[in-house]
This record gives C-alpha cells, sequence and structure tokens, in this order.
C-alpha cells in the first residue's frame, strides 16, 4: 500500500517508482490498486473511515465538496443558452 500512496502523492509514473524504497515494482504496485480498486476495498476504506470520523464527531461537512467523481451525475446540467449540437456541421471523412 506505501507505494501505491507513494505515486499517488507525488505523481510519479508507475515504472519510476524506486525499487530501493522497498514497495515492490511499479507495475506490482499498479495491478494492486486496480485489483483493490474493482474489488471495492477503496469505497469500503472510505465508508470505514467517515464512520469512524462520525462517531468521535470529527466530520466538519461544511468544507465538503461533492462533484461528479463522488457523485454519478445522470444526465448533467442544462445546456447554456446559445449552444447548438456539432452533429450536422462535421465534415465528410476523408479516410
Amino acid at each position: 500500500m506505501c507505494g501505491i500512496l507513494f505515486v499517488l502523492y507525488t505523481g510519479i509514473r508507475w515504472e519510476w517508482l524506486p525499487a530501493e524504497l522497498g514497495f515492490g515494482s511499479g507495475m506490482t504496485c499498479w495491478r494492486r490498486l486496480r485489483d483493490w480498486n474493482n474489488a471495492g476495498v477503496w469505497q469500503r476504506l472510505h465508508e470505514v473511515l467517515l464512520a469512524e470520523l462520525r462517531a468521535a464527531d470529527r466530520l466538519d461537512m461544511s468544507r465538503a465538496v461533492i462533484d461528479s467523481s463522488h457523485i454519478r451525475a445522470l444526465k448533467g446540467g442544462p445546456k447554456p443558452a446559445g449552444a447548438r449540437s456539432t452533429e450536422a456541421d462535421r465534415a465528410p471523412s476523408t479516410t
């Protein structure tokens, strides 16, 4: 997990994860992140942490920000006035 957190925190590429740090290869860390994400580990961890904070009365919702990365946006918002589709303006294919 430390290798995953290191890459996510620093923003380095997975393949550049230094072996000297002892986290394993970047590819191994990436595969674990993928597998844990698919298994719902991160979602469950998030839920447990929120429950712990709520139980300790340490959850400050005045600073919460909700966006489409947290809640699925079903159809999006209204289109701005004057917005038009580009569907009819497509150029013919040249291939």
